[in-house]
Order: C-alpha cells, then sequence, then structure tokens
C-alpha cells in the first residue's frame, strides 16, 4: 500500500532549494508560476493518459456525486489553465507541487514542469524543452546524467505509410509504447486470433452499427455492473463496439508487422540508430524523409547542451508511459533512477478546447530524485 510520508525541517529545506533552483531556471527562460488545483476532474486524466495513469489515480466522489481525483500530474491541468483562460499564444507556463499515484512505495511525489504552448516552430520548441530542461537539471546540483530520446512520430508516419488497415492504425499508434501487450496485439492482427475478452463478443458481429449498442446494453446486464474497472457504462459499450468493428477489419501483412517490429527493436548511439531507421524503412523512403530529418535537427541540437553523445541513447520503442505524448519525447537518467522527462503532445489542447493544431512540448522533473542524486555523485 503507498505512504504519504510527513517531510521534516531539513527534508522541507532541501527540497525547497532544489525546487527554487530549477524554477529560477524556468523563470529566467520567461515561463510564469502556476499552481493547478490537487483536487481535479477525474475525466481529465483518464480520457486522456491511458489505462496506465487510471490503475494508479486516486479517485474520488464529492457529496454531490462529482467524479474527482488527486492530480497524478500537473501537464494536464496547467494546459486546461491556459485554454479556459483565453490567454495568448505562445505561453510558457511552469509549476512545482505534489503529485499522486499508486506506486511502489510512497503514493505521492514532487512534480515541477514547464510547458511551451502555442509555439508554431515545432523544431525551435523542441531545442528549447531539451536545453531548459538540462540546465533545470543541472540548477538542481545533478550535473551527470545519461539521457534516452525517441519519436513517436516517426512510429506514426511509418504506420500511415505502410499497408496497415484503417481500422488498425490508431491502436497501433495508441498502444506502442506498451511493451508486451504490443507485440500480442500485432500478433493478433496477424493471426486473426481473439483474446478472451473479445470472444465474449463474438455474438455482435455481423450486427448493424445501430444494433450495437442495445446488443452491448444486454451483454454488460448479463456480465454485471462490476467488471466495468472504473468506466461508466457509455465507456465500456463505445470500447466493445470498437472491438466489434475491429474483428471484421482485414488481416495485416506478416511482412507489414515484421518490419514494424524491427523498427522497433532499433536502440543504440542516435546517428547509427537513425541510419538503422532509414534501411528498414527503404520502401516508404519518401514519407519518411520529413519526420526523419526532424529527428537529425534534434540531434544537431542536443550536441549545443554538452551532453557526452556516448550518454545518449534513441529508442524507437519509446513513448514514456503516457497516452498522449504524440512525437519527440526525451528523459534523463541518474543513478538515482530517472530525473527528468518530457516530449511533445500537439494533441491535447486541442481535446481540451484549443484552436485545432495547437502546438505543445513540456518536462517534468522529479525534484526530489534531484535531491536524491546529488547525494549518490
Amino acid at each position: 500500500m503507498p505512504s504519504f510520508p510527513t517531510y521534516g525541517p531539513d527534508e522541507i529545506a532541501a527540497l525547497d532549494g532544489v525546487a527554487e533552483a530549477v524554477l529560477g531556471v524556468m523563470g529566467a527562460r520567461g515561463y510564469t508560476r502556476h499552481e493547478p488545483a490537487i483536487l481535479q476532474p477525474a475525466h481529465l486524466f483518464v480520457d486522456r493518459s491511458g489505462e496506465d495513469i487510471r490503475r494508479r489515480t486516486f479517485e474520488l466522489t464529492d457529496p454531490s456525486g462529482q467524479e474527482l481525483c488527486l492530480r497524478p500530474d500537473l501537464t494536464i491541468p496547467t494546459c486546461k489553465f491556459q485554454v479556459d483562460s483565453g490567454a495568448a499564444y505562445p505561453a510558457r507556463l511552469c509549476y512545482h507541487g505534489l503529485a499522486f499515484r499508486h506506486q511502489p512505495g510512497a503514493g505521492q511525489f514532487w512534480q515541477a514542469g514547464a510547458e511551451l504552448l502555442g509555439l508554431a516552430d515545432r523544431g525551435a520548441g523542441d531545442a528549447e524543452m531539451m536545453g531548459l530542461a538540462a540546465e533545470a537539471v543541472r540548477a538542481g546540483g545533478v550535473k551527470e546524467f545519461s539521457m534516452i530520446v525517441g519519436d513517436l512520430g516517426l512510429f506514426h508516419t511509418l504506420v500511415d505509410a505502410l499497408d496497415v488497415p484503417a481500422q488498425w492504425r490508431g491502436r497501433l499508434k495508441r498502444h506502442v509504447w506498451r511493451t508486451g501487450y504490443f507485440e500480442t496485439l500485432l500478433a493478433r492482427m496477424v493471426a486473426g486470433e481473439t483474446s478472451s475478452a473479445q470472444r465474449a463478443v463474438d455474438a455482435l458481429h455481423g450486427l448493424k452499427l445501430m444494433e450495437l449498442k442495445p446488443a452491448i446494453d444486454a451483454l454488460i446486464d448479463q456480465e454485471g455492473e462490476a467488471p466495468l474497472g472504473g468506466r461508466t457504462r457509455e465507456e465500456i459499450i463505445e470500447r466493445l463496439t470498437l472491438q466489434a468493428c475491429d474483428e471484421a477489419a482485414p488481416r495485416l501483412d506478416p511482412e507489414v508487422a515484421n518490419l514494424i517490429l524491427a523498427f522497433l527493436k532499433v536502440s543504440g548511439p542516435c546517428e547509427a540508430a537513425l541510419e538503422q531507421i532509414r534501411s528498414l524503412t527503404k520502401p516508404v523512403a519518401a514519407k519518411m524523409l520529413k519526420p526523419l530529418a526532424a529527428m537529425a535537427d534534434r540531434l544537431h541540437a542536443l550536441k549545443a547542451l554538452d551532453i557526452d553523445p556516448e550518454r545518449i541513447r534513441f529508442v524507437a520503442h519509446f513513448g514514456r508511459n503516457l497516452e498522449y505524448y504524440t512525437g519527440f519525447v526525451f528523459e534523463f537518467w541518474t543513478r538515482a533512477g530517472e530525473v527528468a522527462g518530457g516530449g511533445r503532445y500537439d494533441t491535447l489542447l486541442e481535446s481540451l478546447g484549443a484552436p485545432r493544431g495547437t502546438t505543445a512540448v513540456g518536462c517534468a522533473i522529479r525534484t526530489e530524485r534531484l535531491l536524491a542524486a546529488r547525494g549518490l555523485t
């Protein structure tokens, strides 16, 4: 069971010192501080962060029946503030505070972060955020770290370029970061095999779309309300409808699946990894030119951050375990574990009500881990 530690005077002073250093860097770069409410509407995170966050979120219901949660992340409420405020773009926002998740050890952790919203030049935004994160980590007292980088945009482009049935594309993109689950999903697309959960909806095949909702309603009634797993009845109906439709989709070509798997196995020094990807994706080379050039530009920007190239690794199968990321992603690691990470999440603001195409890139820094890492250097 997660614990919620009480911090003594010395720990508070040390954490405050790290936070002030990190926020000082962000403030000097033009980021203004905000403090999202600790209690948030649960649907904000459930709908946008994916199943992993759903399982680890502390949820509660207020006396009026509204579903709330302790904020498991500060990115989403910070972005929601920007959208609701109607303030101009580009916007640079930062924060520091507690986030809450079911996890081994403590159920809470300190998170500082910065969000760059609405900057049209994505390359400039990526470079700014990498530089900001590196400078903040160093200001927090950690000089030695390694880095992992990836690019979900490369994978998304590959899926769109290959002969992948339209009904499968969104699912492949949404679950690529879920190692293990993704490989099982891909094999099922090739073989046409169904899981036990999917076999439960076999009776739905062939029904017209207007007939699916009442049929699924009846199926849920047979199973009772317990298996809903925290979702509303409407969410379950929507998901089972999609599963029933997916069963009618064409099977995935095994050669396409093998190329996808080979792509996701690419891991190593950045320049060599990109060359390997260029070689693997020759059948669709023309469509891969733009995202590969963008990734090469990011690697060039990394060279200006004074990070040893030997300590930077590109991993194709890397998505930071959050469903809202859409492009470039990165993490900084020390002997104390991951101390910072971030990336691009260009569809999140639109889902919160921002104008279509509003860009977003950000980073989060675990200040208590920075403190721990200082003691190991």
